[in-house]
């Protein structure tokens, strides 16, 4: 019995560690993983060095990202961190806080 209750505090250090660290870091990395399988044609990506595209072609490890018009970049898909707006939402998306000036009649 003496000897199960020196171990006892172990176990709660790793139970706890479990917990605490490893859980969490497996569900973001998971969700990440799906992040970059989810990834379709058209969709604007921000890279893991923080530039932004959008996908051009996929293959299996690599996609080709446009970051300027006719500027063409072929990256890990690895790289990619976010999906910044999905191709359906693209053309319903505008920031809150914009006007379009032809829909008030008024022009400068």
């Amino acid at each position: 019995m003496n000897g199960w209750e020196s171990f006892l505090p172990f176990v709660l250090i790793v139970v706890v560690f479990w917990f605490l660290v490893i859980r969490p870091a497996r569900r973001q990395q998971q969700k990440l993983a799906a992040t970059q399988a989810g990834v379709a044609v058209g969709s604007e990506v921000m890279m893991g060095s923080g530039i932004f595209g959008t996908v051009v072609s996929l293959e299996e490890e690599t996609l080709r990202l446009e970051v300027a018009p006719g500027t063409v970049m072929k990256v890990a898909r690895q790289s990619v961190v976010r999906v910044v707006e999905s191709p359906d939402q693209s053309d319903t998306a505008r920031p809150t806080g914009t006007t379009d000036e032809s829909s008030t009649g008024e022009q400068d």
